[in-house]
């Protein structure tokens, strides 16, 4: 080789280095925003469905409001909990992004069997196959749910500092996204539903969602995309299992020389190397899992059901510790619920004109309020309170994410007095005008008064949704991250089994001792 070709092939690797480096890697913004518009598209049909389900149920289908309010609980409920299969399949499985197209596909057949549940099947027969519909919905939620969020913040490489820096404002502006969407379909589809038709409502959110999954079919070549790292459950279950079989051996390190640290090889499973965590001294029963005992030394191959690694064991503990969260946001949870059912339907019993014009506002609308809320109070939180608090407190985030979740969970108590105080209002007023046996009257009072309890709930959001996102994402190990996206919307779910059992609760024991509450008649069958 002459020196000729060795400066031609040294330019042309060199060329060849610099094309890499110049050259944009996958995923960041661009390929978020994709992902961002699917979840919207998604929320847009969502709440299209479930912002205006319990009108359609009571004045279509003619059942009883606490029926209703309980088929909207439960088929929430069933919504929520799904994402927690789902998560397993993509954790385990397909990916998230095939989980993603798979789900997404289910859920638009959903939304065409809605559709024609409303148009062309008989009304004998349109319950079951509406009812079919939804639970279609759910099983499309399933997987949607838990992994588009997490998908899209795994665009973000927390290598990089820009991008690390940009994943924290990407949950806040994520959320803003999804109220977005929600806000849309509650202003446009709920009026669309009750002064044009259901069957044009339930079509429009088809149509969306179509082209939601177009918009994300298109940017699939720019994802970052992680491999499945097998079953989640089974890492826990190991875990769980060495930690009991070895409950009898002393954790001293002079007995049984080291723990088991595989933090330089591939990880348990099979899956991506991952980076290390350190041992803490929490739930210290777990790290029985992890010592070598003389069965383990005298073992030619590691059993994975005696013994595990110090990452395994964290991996547990991170999980154990988000368990008293998930627990204390659940009444939050609760006072969600109520958005879409008793607020909806104590609305419905209230003059819903504008001005003196004779155009009433859908009951189901008035949830606008809770979005437009959100969508202002996000941008403000992003630009102006994370820069005046961290100042205060040095904090990169300005306050941490337990902080920002306490403080949502007391604008949500505040929500339920302000409520309480405004449905005494409502009621005494219908007593003074003799309307308390006229369960269809409407009583002489605004629907306006609801705002303030609907912009609480939108202020409580911000706060609570967002750091329950963000805190889901960041504590669970990462190749877990969906199964942390699952289990913080199913607290959503959790809260609106617990209102339905509230609710029959609450009818069982209020007709021992008079009127029964939360009857068809709202002007008496409240307290």
């Amino acid at each position: 080789m002459d020196s000729s070709q060795a400066l031609s092939m040294t330019n042309a690797y060199g060329n060849r280095d610099i094309e890499k480096q110049t050259k944009p890697s996958k995923g960041g913004w661009r390929s978020a925003i994709f992902i961002i518009f699917v979840e919207m598209g998604e929320r847009f049909a969502y709440y299209g469905v479930a912002g205006n389900l319990i009108m359609y149920l009571t004045t279509v289908l003619g059942q009883p409001t606490a029926t209703a309010a309980k088929n909207v609980n439960i088929w929430r409920g069933v919504s929520s909990i799904f994402p927690l299969f789902g998560a397993f399949v993509a954790d385990s499985y397909l990916g998230r992004f095939k989980t993603i197209l798979l789900s997404t596909i289910i859920y638009l057949m959903g939304l065409i069997l809605l559709t024609l549940s409303v148009t062309k099947i008989p009304f004998q027969h349109c319950q079951t196959v509406f009812f079919l519909a939804l639970y279609i919905l759910s099983v499309g939620e399933g997987g949607h749910k838990p992994c588009v969020q997490t998908f899209a913040a795994d665009q973000f490489d927390e290598d990089l500092p820009e991008e690390k820096a940009a994943k924290s404002s990407f949950f806040n502006w994520w959320y803003l996204g999804i109220v977005v969407g929600a806000t849309t379909a509650i202003l446009v589809v709920i009026y669309v539903q009750d002064y044009v038709g259901w069957g044009i409502g339930f079509g429009m959110l088809a149509v969306v969602v179509a082209a939601a999954l177009g918009l994300f079919l298109v940017g699939k070549g720019s994802y970052r995309r992680e491999v499945p790292v097998g079953s989640p459950f089974t890492r826990v279950a190991q875990v769980l299992v060495a930690a009991a079989r070895k409950w009898r051996v002393s954790e001293t390190r002079e007995s049984y020389g080291v723990w088991f640290d595989d933090s330089n090889s591939e990880d348990v499973g099979g899956g991506p190397k991952v980076g290390t965590l350190a041992r803490t001294n929490q739930f210290r029963f777990l790290d029985k899992a992890m010592i070598i005992d003389e069965t383990d030394k005298s073992s030619k191959t590691r059993d994975p059901w005696r013994l595990c690694s110090v990452n395994q064991v964290e991996e547990v503990k991170l999980i154990l510790r988000l368990v008293p969260i998930w627990l204390t946001c659940l009444m939050f949870a609760v006072v969600i619920a109520q958005l879409s059912t008793y607020f909806t339907k104590q609305g419905s019993t209230m003059v819903r004109t504008i001005g003196s014009s004779h155009f009433q506002v859908p009951a189901a609308s008035i949830q606008v309020s809770t979005g437009l809320t959100i969508l202002i109070a996000v941008p403000l939180y992003d630009r102006l309170f994370v820069p005046i608090s961290r100042n205060i407190t040095g904090h990169p985030t300005g306050i941490t994410m337990l902080q920002r979740m306490g403080i949502g969970m007391f604008l949500s108590i505040l929500t339920m007095v302000v409520s309480a105080l405004v449905e005494a209002k409502r009621v005494k007023i219908a007593t003074y005008h003799g309307l308390i046996n006229s369960p269809k009257a409407i009583v002489p009072i605004s629907i306006w008064w609801l705002l303030p309890q609907y912009i609480l709930c939108g202020l409580s959001d911000v706060f609570t949704i967002v750091g329950l996102q963000e805190l889901f994402y960041d504590q669970m190990p990462e190749g877990m991250r969906s199964m942390g996206a699952a289990a913080h919307i199913s607290i959503v779910g959790m809260g609106s089994f617990l209102s339905s059992a509230a609710i029959s609760v609450m009818q069982v024991i209020s007709s021992k001792f008079g009127d029964e509450w939360l009857s068809d008649n709202l002007n008496r069958g409240t307290p």
